[in-house]
């Protein structure tokens, strides 16, 4: 059991950072990484590119065998947990605290491209 969530945690770790990469290429500042905070995680924290309205971008990353899978795998308690997570990573950064911020989603699966959801949803 312990070696399945290993495996499972490898992955997401692996997905992360493929979708920080993919990101980077269009224009994203990575800021953070799997930050990790009182009930909840968020997997990455960026400034959006430079040459639209800059605001800090919560990015739920999911990894699944089809693209809808990913999808359907964000459901309202794990929205909730990124939001709080996004309030206390706000609370740490006073200059961050004043950009818009929105939350995305990037979904991923074996054979296709990145699927960025922008502006997934809203608290």
């Amino acid at each position: 059991m312990a070696l399945e969530h290993d495996k499972a945690r490898a992955r997401g770790t692996a997905a992360e950072w493929f979708a920080a990469a993919w990101l980077s290429g269009k224009g994203y500042r990575i800021l953070a990484r799997q930050f990790r905070a009182h009930g909840g995680e968020l997997d990455i924290v960026a400034l959006s590119p430079f040459w639209t309205v800059r605001t800090i971008v919560f990015v739920e990353v999911r990894a699944r065998g089809t693209v809808e899978q990913a999808a359907e795998s964000v459901g309202a308690v794990k929205r909730r947990r990124v939001e709080s997570a996004a309030a206390q990573f706000r609370a740490r950064k006073p200059k961050l605290r004043l950009l818009p911020q929105r939350f995305d989603l990037v979904l991923l699966a074996p054979g296709r491209w990145p699927h960025h959801i922008i502006d997934a949803w809203r608290p």
